[in-house]
């Protein structure tokens, strides 16, 4: 027997010379929930997260950075009080993540903040976009993402990440970006984002769902993308990088990791890829009955997304897997 692929099994100095892949802390980005109260509050539905206040916020970032991550996502909770129609407080320039940025880039500047550009967190609705006569109406959503980016921008934030999948909206956000002085500004779209069911907690976690008791459609299918389609993530992908996207995201992770691939072969564009809430919750909550060990299985999952082709990996077991990875040597 001529050909024997166990030899470059045969040790772990030879599995790690012969790796394709290698996962590391700078791949991954650390999303995190904010909110306006002092204290952090659990969230019952992902065991190990909790929306965040100021302090809170603070010293998870910095936990995060001395364990090798550079880069966190804010996703803020916005009281009911302070929704609308329009999300008019996401242009506060003393609102929540406006803040939030500011004491995140004074306490740790080489921390790179990645904000969200998405309606639903301040809309009465729940929606990604402006709703007028029970529709999401796409280019009256254009001018708000575009404000929501600048501000953002203002603030501080490194890279603003539409996550509302509107036409168009890269090149709003790119133009705003650019005639406010914030050319240096990178984009990450939201070019792939599927209406999943595995956003279940993410959405519990920010009181973000659709309202099922308003004028307006009780799901997000007129905009997120259908699961069956794999061409069209193409599609969205090439409009977003003409329009002027940096990195493109593919969302969920796991359940879309041909989307991934097709996205990595097809674009010269880093491509990063959303490992959320409910990927992460079923991991957590089979790891507590016992079924499974959580932290290999939580790397196994990420250097999957990677070996895809997701040079950028979001995940809110960043933390635990930064930790596994020092510990294994990775």
């Amino acid at each position: 027997m001529l050909s024997r692929p166990r030899r470059n099994r045969s040790s772990p100095a030879i599995r790690a010379l012969v790796a394709e892949r290698r996962l590391s802390p700078a791949k991954l980005v650390l999303p995190v929930f904010i909110h306006d109260h002092p204290q952090d509050v659990p969230i019952a539905a992902m065991p190990g997260c909790a929306r965040l206040g100021p302090a809170g916020c603070l010293a998870k970032s910095r936990e995060a950075f001395e364990l090798g991550i550079r880069a966190i996502a804010l996703f803020p909770h916005i009281p009911e009080t302070l929704k609308d129609e329009h999300a008019r407080e996401s242009l506060n320039p003393d609102g929540l993540v406006a803040r939030t940025v500011r004491a995140l880039k004074r306490d740790c500047p080489q921390m790179l903040v990645i904000t969200d550009v998405a309606m639903d967190p301040y809309s009465v609705f729940g929606h990604d976009g402006v709703v007028a006569g029970g529709v999401v109406d796409n280019d009256a959503t254009l001018p708000i993402l575009a404000a929501m980016a600048v501000a953002q921008a203002r603030a501080g934030a490194d890279v603003v990440a539409p996550s509302d999948m509107m036409d168009g909206r890269v090149q709003a956000i790119r133009e705003a970006l650019d005639a406010s002085g914030f050319g240096h500004v990178l984009i990450l779209s939201y070019c792939a984002k599927y209406a999943s069911h595995f956003y279940g907690p993410f959405r519990a976690a920010l009181d973000s769902a659709p309202r099922a008791d308003a004028d307006a459609p009780r799901d997000k299918r007129t905009y997120q993308m259908d699961p069956a389609n794999a061409r069209e993530a193409l599609r969205e992908a090439a409009l977003d990088e003409a329009e002027g996207a940096d990195w493109l995201m593919v969302k969920p992770g796991l359940p879309y990791l041909d989307i991934i691939s097709h996205l990595h072969r097809q674009s010269t564009l880093p491509i990063a890829a959303y490992h959320v809430s409910g990927e992460y919750a079923m991991l957590r909550a089979a790891a507590e009955r016992g079924w499974i060990d959580y932290e290999p299985c939580l790397l196994e999952s990420l250097l999957a997304l990677n070996r895809a082709g997701a040079e950028i990996i979001f995940t809110y077991g960043a933390c635990d897997a930064a930790r596994a990875l020092r510990h294994s040597g990775g």
